[in-house]
């Protein structure tokens, strides 16, 4: 069996002294898992770095065997965009340990892919972390355990969505909610419009939701737990609302 293809590094282990099995996602294969022979050299060690883009060759001799990279180029490396910013890097770290648990090998990422790819090209931006928020709440979408956040849960109706039930993921209308505001997540209008300056708050109000949603519904029932880069993740937005 033989593929081409490109990918972000999401993982390195090493395998040997200069050896590693690394896994990818992609935007046709998905995420992939290989070997790559010397990628622990000198002279390769620059180019596998996780959230590094790659392009490659792929070969099995048999279908069951795991794959081997050959011929592989870095397209992009996203090294000095982390390497002097451990906020990012805790980012980087938590999104790849996310994808690693949560996405099967060779699950068609889909659109998703592209909510993944904006991560990395908005790295320079100021308002990097708020794509990181679409990136864990188009994760829940992907996994099959999106939000309902079209109507109101109680009146059906589609208007003066304000609130999230942290129980049941649905939307409630600003009538119904306002009484129980203080255990309800915020409307997130700022994803719905796909508004990518909201306010800090707001990002901190969608995180703490994602957060609750994957763990609840995804994580805790493969007895895992989300990664603990991600706690550092709200402290970065909690202080940034005090300056």
């Amino acid at each position: 069996m033989q593929l081409s293809g490109e990918g972000y590094i999401i993982k390195i282990r090493n395998h040997g002294e200069k050896s590693a099995i690394v896994t990818l996602v992609c935007p046709k294969l998905g995420k992939i898992v290989a070997y790559a022979n010397g990628a622990l050299s000198k002279r390769s060690l620059g180019v596998y770095q996780l959230g590094n883009y790659i392009s490659f060759n792929a070969y099995a001799r048999v279908e069951e065997n795991m794959l081997s990279l050959k011929g592989v180029e870095l397209i992009c490396s996203h090294a000095a965009d982390f390497m002097l910013n451990s906020d990012k890097i805790e980012a980087l770290i938590s999104m790849s340990r996310l994808l690693d648990v949560c996405v099967a090998e060779n699950d068609d990422l889909g659109r998703f892919f592209g909510v993944i790819d904006d991560f990395f090209k908005h790295l320079k931006e100021p308002n990097w972390l708020v794509y990181y928020s679409f990136f864990e709440f188009y994760l829940l979408d992907f996994l099959g355990i999106g939000l309902d956040i079209s109507e109101c849960a109680v009146t059906g109706s589609h208007n003066n969505l304000r609130y999230i039930s942290p129980k049941t993921g649905r939307a409630v209308c600003e009538q119904v909610g306002a009484p129980y505001r203080d255990k309800l997540y915020d409307y997130p209008q700022y994803i719905v419009e796909q508004n990518y300056l909201p306010k800090m708050a707001d990002v901190a109000n969608v995180l703490e939701m994602t957060g609750n949603f994957l763990s609840k519904n995804f994580l805790m029932q493969h007895n895992l737990q989300l990664p603990e880069n991600r706690t550092n993740l709200l402290h970065i937005l909690a202080l940034s609302q005090k300056m």
